[in-house]
């Protein structure tokens, strides 16, 4: 039979979109589901700040009446404005083994960004950065965390056969949390604190971190990863949404900024224990019992042994010159203090010699790798 692809254009019908990625998923060892509660706010245009620049609609696909897959259709002007591209992005996509159905939700998301003049299609990509980005291609044995996609291996053959070819794709590490910091890495944060004048900060309050340098911390972004594969400055709006919903959450003492002589900021590092096993815990909900498994981790600080570094971001002139050290060197020993015996990096450009550079100094394994796929319209 044929497959029917249908616009989302109810609560019911989003609430089944949200909900297939938990149906597709069901019982599966590495898959880490989104709590459902902030899909139904991201796909909010009144809720989601990213749509002040974004356009979005969501697809769900049928075969013999019985849903088989869902595709968002997102175009981010920002982005597009910043890279000179025409370019619709597709996320938040899933399908079963089907050439059929997976053709059709692409074919779909092609000629909504046809109408909208865009010349290619690329992704998987959500509104911003901060969404998941990037098609597990490698790794399908290892266990996703809360902020990436896990995906099953027939979907890059999807893709293939559908003529999308790479156009990026990103590396994530598992490190190693040392016995003791490498007397060589030591060396250089003390070395690079002294010769720049640099400061480390802690804090023991959300209320004080937010006030002193909540807005500091996404404008470093800004700065930091204005270079990188399809960023889009961060609104203010933006700003004020992740400052109120990150800051509150995060276990301070996973969080370390080094700022310069005049306390202004250089660079942040923030880390938090991995949520995968919660959200797998909690199947996607808070109710009624889901709350319970991610309050035993981030209230009653029941850690767990993998920790995941959510953001690095250095001030561009002070790139290149160890300041990553100075952060790590005072995170490890909160690491050991705290049980884990590794890090999740999260997805990092390929190319990105930088980033890779800062774990030279540790043992590290390349457990994953992603893709994000372009194809003309």
């Amino acid at each position: 039979m044929a497959v029917t692809i249908k616009k989302v254009s109810t609560r019911r019908e989003l609430e089944r979109f949200i909900r297939f990625n938990y149906e597709l998923y069901k019982g599966n060892p590495y898959s880490v589901p989104d709590l459902y509660d902030d899909m139904l706010n991201t796909f909010s245009k009144t809720k989601n700040a990213a749509f002040e620049f974004c356009e979005a609609d969501y697809f769900l696909a049928y075969k013999e009446g019985r849903l088989v897959g869902r595709i968002a259709a997102i175009i981010n002007h920002k982005a597009n404005d910043t890279w000179g591209k025409k370019e619709v992005r597709f996320g938040w996509v899933d399908f079963v083994d089907d050439a059929e159905v997976s053709k059709a939700l692409f074919d779909a998301v092609a000629e909504w960004g046809r109408q909208r003049g865009m010349t290619h299609l690329q992704g998987p990509l959500g509104f911003t950065d901060f969404d998941a980005e990037g098609m597990l291609v490698e790794g399908f044995d290892q266990l996703s965390t809360m902020a990436t996609i896990y995906n099953y291996p027939y979907y890059p053959q999807h893709m293939e056969r559908m003529g999308f070819a790479k156009d990026v794709d990103w590396v994530e590490f598992k490190i190693y949390v040392p016995e003791a910091i490498p007397d060589k890495y030591r060396r250089i944060a003390e070395l690079i604190q002294r010769k720049y004048n640099l400061k480390i900060k802690k804090f023991t309050s959300a209320r004080d971190i937010r006030e002193q340098y909540g807005q500091a911390i996404f404008q470093l972004m800004n700065e930091a990863y204005s270079p990188l594969y399809g960023y889009s400055a961060l609104s203010q709006r933006q700003i004020d949404q992740y400052v109120k919903m990150y800051l509150p959450i995060l276990d301070l003492r996973m969080v370390t900024l080094v700022t310069d002589a005049d306390d202004n900021l250089v660079a942040v590092g923030i880390s938090m224990p991995s949520l995968a096993e919660a959200l797998q815990r909690a199947h996607g909900r808070l109710l009624p019992w889901g709350w319970y498994h991610l309050l035993k981790t981030l209230i009653l600080k029941k850690y767990p042994k993998m920790l995941d570094l959510l953001l690095v971001a250095v001030k561009p002139e002070y790139q290149n010159k160890g300041v990553n050290a100075l952060l790590f060197a005072d995170l490890i020993p909160v690491f050991q203090q705290l049980g884990f015996e590794y890090a999740e990096s999260n997805p990092e450009l390929e190319a990105n010699g930088k980033v890779q550079a800062q774990w030279e100094y540790f043992k590290t394994e390349q457990h994953k790798r992603r893709r994000c796929y372009i194809k003309p319209l």
